[in-house]
């Protein structure tokens, strides 16, 4: 079994904020399927860029300079 489930989790329970006036939380939920989907889909265009190291937690890499 894959993980492609728990994204769908993730997009029902912002869809369920959404759809019960809970905006900042369907914002979080939607950053968390983002980050989701970038570590289970690594090679998707589009995604996150995520980096590991072995004494840090996940991190996005920021474009600005």
């Amino acid at each position: 079994m894959g993980h492609q489930w728990i994204i769908d989790v993730l997009v029902d329970l912002k869809s369920f904020a959404q759809q019960n006036e809970l905006p900042h939380l369907a914002d979080d939920l939607a950053r968390v399927a983002a980050v989701a989907d970038a570590e289970i889909n690594p090679n998707k265009r589009g995604a996150p860029q995520v980096v590991r190291c072995e004494d840090t937690e996940p991190r996005r890499l920021s474009t600005q300079a």
